[in-house]
């Protein structure tokens, strides 16, 4: 599955990042990387671009640049700062 795939309000945990040398630095750079966990906010009117929350700031990516990014789904509760709640059993 893939960061495109997730719906407005899935959360996913980042399995790896691909592309082309230049994207896929640039990805890194903002900060998708392995085990990183990113929940979809919002989606244009038209569909793309999308807009991602991951280690507390929203980003907004192109639909061809999340098909890049494969993910698994996940069920996280996130507080507004984008970092995970912990649950009531003390587990993240």
């Amino acid at each position: 599955m893939t960061l495109r795939d997730l719906k407005v309000g899935q959360s996913g945990r980042v399995i790896s990042v691909g592309g082309e040398k230049g994207l896929r630095r640039r990805l890194l750079e903002m900060g998708i990387t392995p085990r990183t966990l990113v929940t979809v906010k919002k989606t244009a009117p038209l569909g793309d671009p999308i807009e991602v929350l991951l280690r507390g700031y929203v980003l907004t990516l192109r639909l061809e640049d999340a098909e890049k990014i494969t993910v698994e789904e996940t069920q996280h509760d996130l507080c507004p700062c984008g970092k995970p709640k912990l649950r009531q059993d003390n587990t993240l």
